[in-house]
């Protein structure tokens, strides 16, 4: 059997169902090319009481953790909640035409942590991802997600890939709003949601320009329309109050 187990947002927030599920297996995996995480694969290990063994992208994205599952219990433990990404859903198919059987065991993510901002969850649109520029590609079309987002006043999440420094994303956000003729007057950094890290800020462009310790993981969101009570809360976080 396959378990597909989410950590949660911190070191701490897999949930007593996914504990119960670990001590069934006889291997316990663990991706974590997704995200920077915020904290060890020791502190996992010392929360779960397994020692894990760390899967590379490729490992994961062949699908010999069904071939395993077949034969034994197997657990792959994920940052924030399991089906986040679309490799988890592939393996949940091909446990499907491989007759494996599996469960997924929820736990908090991303997706949940940022309504502490005060934006509503059902006024964000579709999700950008903002990948690593190298100097002979600066791929920018996670920014007609967010002018698509935007032509229906919803919010946008843009998730930052892993190793981005914030100086970094925040430069090519710059870039690429300027290519796609969208102004960007404010937006909300957040860091490390749902850890003793956390932070969030709302600022304008410029100011934002000025920061250099944010820790990761962290995204940002660019609001569109505001309702007055999610400008009330926003504005807790400006910096003003």
């Amino acid at each position: 059997m396959l378990y597909l187990i989410g950590l949660g947002l911190n070191e701490r927030g897999i949930t007593k169902e996914g504990l119960d599920a670990v001590s069934k297996c006889k291997r316990v995996y663990f991706e974590n090319y997704t995200v920077n995480l915020p904290y060890t694969q020791i502190q996992i290990e010392e929360v779960i009481g397994k020692k894990i063994k760390i899967l590379s992208r490729e490992k994961v994205e062949n699908l010999s953790l069904v071939d395993e599952a077949k034969k034994l219990n197997v657990a792959l433990l994920i940052y924030g909640s399991p089906l986040s990404a679309t490799t988890h859903i592939t393996l949940i198919n091909e446990c499907k035409n491989s007759g494996v059987k599996y469960k997924v065991i929820y736990s908090s993510s991303i997706f949940d942590s940022i309504a502490e901002t005060g934006l509503q969850i059902y006024k964000f649109g579709k999700t950008a991802s903002m990948p690593a520029w190298q100097k002979s590609y600066e791929p920018d079309s996670f920014m007609e997600i967010v002018k698509e987002n935007q032509s229906i006043n919803a919010h946008s999440l843009i998730l930052i890939d892993i190793g981005i420094d914030f100086p970094k994303a925040l430069n090519q956000l710059k870039i690429a709003a300027k290519k796609h003729e969208i102004k960007i007057n404010k937006l909300i950094i957040c860091q490390a949601l749902g850890t003793r890290n956390r932070k969030i800020l709302y600022r304008n462009f410029e100011e934002a320009e000025g920061f250099s310790g944010v820790q990761k993981p962290y995204c940002i969101i660019l609001p569109s329309k505001l309702h007055f009570l999610e400008k009330e809360i926003l504005e807790s976080y400006s910096g003003k109050k």
